[in-house]
C-alpha cells in the first residue's frame, strides 16, 4: 500500500485512484488503512473515511462469490423493480448491502446500469442483464451462483 501511496503522492486527487487500486486488489478497503492513508496523503482519517463511504462502489468488508446488483432508478421501478428486490431478499435471506452468510452472495442496490429499456435490470458478477423477472433472477442464481 504504501507503494501505492508513493506513486501517487504528486498526484492531484490522489485519494480516490489510489482507494480503487486498494479495492482492485484486494477486492475491499480495509478499516485499517484508513489511518496510514490519512497520514501519508496528510488528509485526516475522517476525510478518507467519508471518501470511501460515500461513495458505493467502495466496499468495507469482502464481497461474496457474487454480487448481484439490482437497478432502483425510476425506469426499472416501473417495471417492477421493487418485486425483484422482494423477491431476490427473500429468497437469498439477506437485505440489500448485505452477504450470505456462506459468502456466496452479495446483494446490492444501484441507480442506473444503463439499461433502462430493458428493466428492470440487474448486474450478476459484471455483467449486465434486462427484463429480469423472480423466475428469470431464479434461474440466474442457478446458473451462476455456486
Amino acid at each position: 500500500m504504501r507503494a501505492l501511496v508513493a506513486a501517487h503522492r504528486g498526484d492531484r486527487g490522489a485519494l480516490l485512484p489510489i482507494l480503487h487500486r486498494l479495492q482492485a486488489e484486494f477486492g475491499y478497503i480495509d478499516a485499517e488503512v484508513v489511518p496510514v492513508l490519512a497520514a501519508e496523503l496528510n488528509i485526516s482519517r475522517a476525510d478518507v473515511h467519508g471518501v470511501i463511504t460515500f461513495y458505493t462502489d467502495f466496499r468495507s468488508e469482502p464481497a461474496g462469490a457474487t454480487v448481484l446488483k439490482l437497478c432502483r432508478a425510476e425506469a426499472c421501478q416501473a417495471v417492477g423493480a421493487d418485486r425483484l428486490i422482494a423477491h431476490a431478499e427473500r429468497v437469498l435471506g439477506i437485505k440489500t448491502g448485505q452477504t450470505t452468510p456462506d459468502g456466496s452472495v452479495t446483494l446490492e442496490q444501484v441507480f442506473c446500469l444503463g439499461n433502462c429499456a430493458l428493466g428492470p435490470a440487474g448486474q450478476i458478477n459484471d455483467r449486465v442483464r434486462g427484463r429480469l423477472s423472480p423466475a428469470r433472477l431464479d434461474a440466474l442464481f442457478t446458473e451462476v451462483v455456486r
